[in-house]
């Protein structure tokens, strides 16, 4: 017991126990400061200083931009960068998408395939499938009675009426000496028009120029899309071309001009398609070409 007092004692007095701390001039060893110290005293200014040097630094990291020199930490900027070229390489990825998907019915309309005699414009964008057997086609009495109406006067009409025909709001791209009409059997979904040849070609109405180059099969190809009658016309074997892809023409406006270009060709001819909301239609039904 009296051991460990004394011990405790010689540890309080080499804590306690004063030093001088004193610094000299080196040529003169003139005195310039002096502190007195003890080892307590050195030993709580040292952890003060530590823990100052530790508050300070973790202020600087949490509140400055220096934060941001530090290897491995993340930058809020950095962050905030890289969340926004995430969303536009999804908006990128999307646009793609569709662009391809539009592209391939393009592709579909120049080669002149259809799948399932079908090809559905809006599945640019999203496709809608509708079981027939889950819809109700009883008619209603509203229905009925226009249904009467509506036979009722063709009954006494004179002329047989076309619903389907919108000649004339269409012009007719050429003049010309009908060789070849339209034939979905056999899959030719045009007529095909004879005309000398630099005839000028003419845009059936207003639209907008979605493809406009060469095709080893059917040469100088053009198709336009007429948004206001959802109608695709589509111009094949031209001698040349005045439009470009993306440029807006006008009804009447010269597009092309005859020719006999490409490996399906036997003469000089225009090669003339219409397409209604992706579906190949008779061009005789809307434009007359005499």
């Amino acid at each position: 017991m009296a051991r460990d007092k004394k011990k405790r004692k010689e540890i309080k007095r080499k804590l306690l126990h004063k030093y001088r701390l004193v610094i000299l001039n080196e040529n003169t060893f003139e005195e310039k400061i002096s502190f007195k110290l003890n080892r307590l005293n050195v030993f709580v200014t040292g952890t003060l200083f530590i823990i100052v040097l530790i508050g300070l630094t973790t202020l600087i990291i949490a509140f400055t931009p220096l934060r941001e020199y530090i290897p491995g930490y993340s930058s809020t900027r950095l962050k905030r960068q890289a969340t926004e070229l995430t969303y536009r390489t999804d908006s990128l990825v999307t646009v793609l998408n569709y662009t391809n998907r539009y592209l391939d019915n393009v592709r579909l309309v120049l080669r002149g395939d259809i799948k399932n005699n079908e090809v559905n414009r809006d599945s640019l964008f999203e496709k809608y499938k509708l079981d027939p057997s889950t819809v109700d086609l009883t008619p209603i009495r509203e229905d009925l009675l226009l249904r009467e109406e509506v036979e009722l006067e063709d009954k006494y009409n004179l002329f047989e009426r076309n619903i389907e025909n919108v000649g004339s709001l269409l012009f007719s791209p050429i003049n010309g000496t009908l060789s070849q009409g339209y034939d979905p059997e056999n899959k030719h979904y045009a007529v095909d028009v004879v005309a000398p040849k630099d005839t000028p070609v003419k845009s059936i109405a207003d639209g907008t120029v979605l493809f406009s180059e060469w095709t080893s099969e059917t040469g100088y190809v053009i198709i336009i899309e007429h948004q206001d009658n959802n109608l695709t016309s589509v111009y094949k074997h031209n001698g040349s071309l005045s439009k470009s892809q993306g440029d807006l023409v006008k009804a009447g406006e010269v597009i092309a001009s005859i020719g006999n270009t490409g490996e399906l060709t036997t003469g000089p001819h225009l090669h003339f398609e219409l397409w209604k909301k992706g579906k190949p239609v008779n061009p005789l039904n809307y434009i007359d070409f005499n």
